[in-house]
């Protein structure tokens, strides 16, 4: 009976208890409170050691596991980052306070993602997550000795703070995190707005990191590419089996780039070319100049903080730097000094594996005279020769300005085509001048006439043995009229 006597009432019981969840809902509501000031004051190793003592001590309150998603994994980009920010833009609602609303110049959509502090409630498989933007700021102060001068470079280091039940932790790194990754994939290959990519900023996009960017507008396709239509299809098919060999490049230990040397006489459509490429994949082009580097390991820094699913293009590679020799820099290879080694090392070496689905693009206008350790299958895989007018070409070009399949004067303008050098360019240039294809194929004939006497002139110049400069020696039209000369020569030396 005393027994009885002595034990709390039911009322006791319920009071202690809600006395209890209040202080627990006070002190979650203290830590959310700490969490805030401490973004804003607190440094970012700092914060976590907090919260690492805090969520010890204070464990069995609060239940709840946090995944730091960092925008940057060292100096590559965090792709979960990435996919999660595309992930949570269309996941936000009404209840949402702030929004970071942006738009880069020639952008189709607006860009929204969180703001600072701002939280974004999301619901899998009947496991609520809680994701929210956490940015925090950071100044170094830099002197220099010889000015006497002290300078500051402010950074910031942008994270995304997932928080979900402890017990769902298996749940959340296996099977939620995968399915936003996947399904921001698919986000953006439906808005994919392929971008042009450079160092710095140029009133385009700027994200913080060494390149900028704008969108690439480029209107090539391969539908008006003035090339030879079999080397079209080979290249197509190529890109095409490139991009599905994901796990054949596992599978033989290849990394997953392919690399192309474009080369040809300067308006044959290099560059045309790189930009039908990327819009036919989505690819973005990130267009490297080596001028701008001064050493291996910043080339290095900036081949890593590019994107998956891009094209790296170096144009005009046999005169953009002059490259130290791998036979003359082999005793003293050191960072301090873009070298050939360096680059190569880039291409097919260790430093190749940072990055998948990527493609390298060469373009030179002489051809020989790249290294032929550039020009090896592993490196440049397949060479294009970007080659003068053909008449498959100019029927292309007639379509795409002129839109007329045939004409008069078609055949005669194909067998000039075939006898002087012009470039798609040229005949580009002519064909623009007037909308009227009489008029505008008459102009072509002219001016392909024009060439065919200058031809002339130029080979019977090299047979009388006139004066010709060295440049014009090395050109084709004179290396064939000289051809031309040495048979006529030991024709004449057999009749004697």
């Amino acid at each position: 009976m005393s027994f009885l006597t002595s034990m709390p009432s039911t009322t006791s019981i319920l009071s202690t208890y809600a006395s209890f969840s209040a202080f627990a809902m006070l002190v979650r509501s203290m830590i959310g409170e700490v969490k805030t000031m401490s973004s804003q004051l607190i440094p970012q190793q700092l914060q976590e050691k907090l919260y690492s003592r805090l969520g010890r001590l204070f464990g069995t309150l609060s239940p709840q596991m946090i995944l730091i998603i960092d925008e940057y994994n060292g100096l590559s980009v965090n792709e979960v980052y990435q996919n999660s920010e595309v992930y949570l833009s269309t996941r936000i609602t009404p209840t949402i306070e702030k929004l970071k609303v942006s738009k880069a110049p020639r952008e189709k959509c607006l860009s929204i993602t969180l703001n600072r502090g701002e939280q974004i409630q999301d619901i899998f498989e009947g496991i609520h997550f809680t994701w929210e933007f956490v940015c925090t700021e950071s100044q170094k102060s830099y002197y220099d000795c010889e000015s006497y001068t002290e300078s500051t470079e402010k950074s910031e280091r942008r994270s995304l703070h997932l928080s979900f039940p402890k017990k769902y932790k298996e749940k959340a790194l296996s099977t939620y995190l995968p399915y936003v990754v996947d399904r921001a994939k698919d986000i953006k290959e439906e808005n994919k707005v392929v971008k042009l990519y450079s160092l710095g900023s140029f009133n385009g996009e700027y994200d913080g990191g060494p390149w900028g960017s704008v969108n690439l507008d480029h209107p090539s396709t391969f539908d008006t590419l003035a090339m030879d239509p079999k080397l079209k299809k080979e290249l197509m098919d190529d890109l095409d089996r490139f991009v599905k060999r994901k796990e054949f490049y596992r599978r033989v230990g290849k990394a997953w780039k392919r690399g192309y040397l474009l080369y040809g006489p300067p308006g044959t459509g290099k560059s045309s070319l790189i930009a039908a490429m990327a819009n036919y994949l989505k690819f973005d082009i990130y267009d490297l100049e080596l001028t701008n580097l001064g050493s291996n390991s910043e080339l290095r820094r900036l081949l890593v903080s590019t994107a998956n699913r891009s094209i790296l293009v170096i144009e005009d590679i046999d005169c953009s730097i002059e490259l130290q020799d791998r036979q003359y820099g082999e005793f003293n290879q050191t960072d301090s000094k873009l070298t050939l080694s360096g680059l190569l090392n880039f291409i097919d070496g260790l430093w190749s594996s940072c990055g998948d689905e990527r493609i390298i693009v060469f373009t030179t206008n002489h051809k020989d005279r790249l290294d032929p350790a550039l020009l090896r299958p592993g490196r440049m895989d397949m060479h294009i020769h970007m080659s003068y007018c053909t008449p498959c070409g100019f029927e292309i070009l007639a379509s795409n300005y002129l839109r007329i399949q045939s004409h008069c004067l078609f055949n005669e303008i194909q067998g000039l085509i075939e006898e002087v050098e012009v470039t798609p360019a040229e005949v580009a240039e002519e064909l623009m001048k007037n909308e009227d294809p009489d008029l505008s194929l008459a102009g072509l004939v002219a001016s392909l006439h024009q060439k065919q006497q200058m031809k002339c002139v130029e080979e019977s110049k090299f047979e009388g043995g006139g004066a010709v400069n060295e440049e014009d020696k090395r050109s084709p039209k004179m290396e064939e009229a000289g051809k031309k000369k040495s048979r006529k020569a030991r024709r004449g030396k057999g009749k004697r």
